[in-house]
């Protein structure tokens, strides 16, 4: 009696799980160091650039270039030296032992996006369990973790529909297209007193929004916003509604009890960026934030981390290694402080070379 040889599973050198700046930089490093190199990118690769529209402040691009094109052009560039790039989601990973396996199905034909986005802690460890019952999809020998953040929406009307039409949640990338207009932060934290101070050398008026009776920012930050004259504040209010037509118009506030209607151009949400990193829960260290943590992390973790990491001449050794070995994590799923495009492209040119020298120490 014959017997069907069994398929062998697909194994690659390097898998990227993400496809914003990081996991594309480091797919054209990885891929061009002739190392078999897997991206997977999501249903709708790109990250958060491919929801902006100019963006002027990175490197190379002196008129400019829109968002999605950028990213049109990094995946472009990747496959170009053989990325084989994956429109799927990455559902659950065992990083326990090598090589990684990597898993992509959902159980019972659930939408992608709304176990990205929307499933709970529970529910995604309830799933998890489900998906890790089938054969992985693939195996890897090291695995660069590029999956990014989302920014914390509000659910409010008009904030979907006119995001990039005068929504934002970056004011360090787009303040400057906001000169002479009146605009709008909602947050009390570090975050909106930071967004407030940028758009104030651009914007006519900065009004913040805070639905307490005083932030939660530190001393220093508020007493730079406090006492800038472009800059009000509407204490014990929460934004309502974003109007307009194509573009926003006016904002609808409720202010201590009562609904406000103010004329707004820009409308700016800074309550905080959610790193998109619970499917790697249980498996690397994740700090109470949910980024990942690594040798090169700026908080206590990643310096203790850094430091169990020396090498005899001082050096830390693999910076973008996560706690487990050959597990590496680069952008905005990391980065806790500069969340822009160019400093994910450049973590993640970091994480593709320490992966390409780890992988050779293991040869």
């Amino acid at each position: 009696m014959q017997w069907m040889e069994k398929t062998r599973m697909e194994t690659s050198k390097i898998v990227i799980i993400g496809s914003g700046p990081a996991g594309y930089s480091a797919a054209i490093y990885t891929s061009r160091a002739q190392l078999k190199t897997i991206l997977f990118g999501g249903w709708k690769s790109g990250g958060q650039l491919m929801n902006t529209t100019e963006v002027e402040n990175y490197a190379g691009f002196s008129k400019g270039i829109q968002g999605p094109d950028l990213m049109f052009g990094m995946r472009e560039q990747a496959q170009k030296f053989g990325t084989i790039v994956k429109d799927e989601y990455v559902t659950a990973v065992d990083f326990s032992q090598k090589p990684f396996k990597i898993w992509t199905n959902l159980p019972n034909d659930q939408d992608p996006a709304d176990f990205a986005n929307s499933a709970t802690s529970d529910q995604m460890t309830q799933a998890i369990e489900k998906i890790k019952q089938n054969e992985p999809a693939i195996m890897a020998d090291s695995v660069i973790i590029a999956t990014g953040a989302s920014p914390i929406m509000l659910n409010v009307p008009g904030e979907k529909e006119f995001f990039a039409k005068g929504v934002s949640a970056c004011a360090v990338c787009d303040a400057a297209f906001f000169k002479e207009k009146i605009t709008y932060v909602v947050g009390g934290g570090d975050s909106a007193m930071e967004e407030a101070t940028a758009l104030a050398k651009f914007a006519s008026e900065v009004h913040i929004v805070h639905r307490r009776d005083q932030f939660k920012a530190s001393k220093i930050m508020i007493e730079r916003v406090l006492n800038n004259p472009k800059i009000k504040v509407h204490w014990n209010s929460t934004l309502k509604e974003i109007l307009g037509n194509k573009v926003v118009e006016k904002v609808k506030i409720n202010e201590n009890g009562n609904e406000v209607e103010y004329p707004a151009q820009g409308v700016f949400l800074a309550i905080g960026h959610k790193p998109m990193n619970d499917i790697f829960k249980n498996q690397i260290l994740i700090d109470n934030h949910g980024y990942v943590i690594t040798r090169q992390s700026a908080t206590k973790q990643g310096v203790e981390m850094a430091q169990s990491a020396l090498s005899p001449e001082g050096l830390v050794q693999f910076p973008t290694m996560t706690s487990v070995e050959g597990v590496f994590a680069a952008g905005d799923g990391v980065d806790v402080r500069y969340k822009q495009a160019i400093s994910a492209a450049g973590q993640g040119c970091m994480a593709s070379l320490d992966a390409e020298r780890w992988l050779e120490q293991q040869s």
